[in-house]
């Protein structure tokens, strides 16, 4: 699969373990590597700030999609190759997948979290068949991913829309799976137990 753009969602924190900017630093360099462009939320700060500058150090291409509301906050990032900018979250949200081929998921807060799941229930849903994948860097999401297993064994999630998840510790790693992958044949667009018990 060609991918032109990613998008990658990702903490306006660096949190507390260095290999997260690491982490950042590396996917942002591939991105340039492979001629792919960014698509992120438009902030200077945190991981957001650090794969944006990876990026354009390396001379790479980065659009940014920010609200107004944050703009004002001064916590845009003003040396971005675009700024597009919208008037609410959900806005910014749907002009983030808009432009984008597939979606990275990196270390990050409770925004980062609404993100990712508002691109896997689409995806879910088959509202879209872009790839998307978890960055788990050092471990991070090690839990959201047990979690996930636990969905599936107690049939809330099926194999099928789990399988369409990507994960991986490594940058290099995970842009070649998404690189690589293709749409499930037998996917179920939304996995609907009609008993009751």
């Amino acid at each position: 699969m060609t991918l032109k753009s990613i998008c990658v969602f990702c903490g306006s924190n660096s949190g507390t373990n260095s290999e997260y900017a690491t982490a950042a630093k590396q996917l942002g360099y591939l991105l340039v590597e492979n001629n792919i462009r960014l698509i992120f939320g438009g902030g200077n700060v945190g991981l957001m700030g650090i794969i944006a500058d990876a990026v354009l150090e390396k001379g790479g291409e980065v659009i940014g999609v920010i609200p107004h509301f944050l703009m004002d906050k001064e916590v845009g990032h003003t040396g971005l190759t675009e700024m597009k900018m919208v008037d609410t979250m959900h806005q910014r949200k749907e002009l983030m997948a808009d432009l984008s081929d597939a979606f990275i998921t990196m270390p990050g807060g409770i925004g980062t979290m609404e993100e990712f799941f508002e691109i896997f229930t689409w995806g879910q849903l088959g509202l879209h068949p872009k790839p998307f994948g978890i960055l788990n860097v050092d471990g991070y999401y090690d839990h959201l991913l047990a979690f996930f297993e636990t969905m599936v064994s107690e049939r809330f999630l099926s194999q099928s829309n789990y399988d369409m998840l990507c994960a991986s510790r490594s940058p290099a790693d995970l842009l070649q799976i998404l690189q690589d992958y293709q749409p499930i044949a037998d996917h179920q667009e939304k996995w609907l137990d009609r008993t009751r018990t």
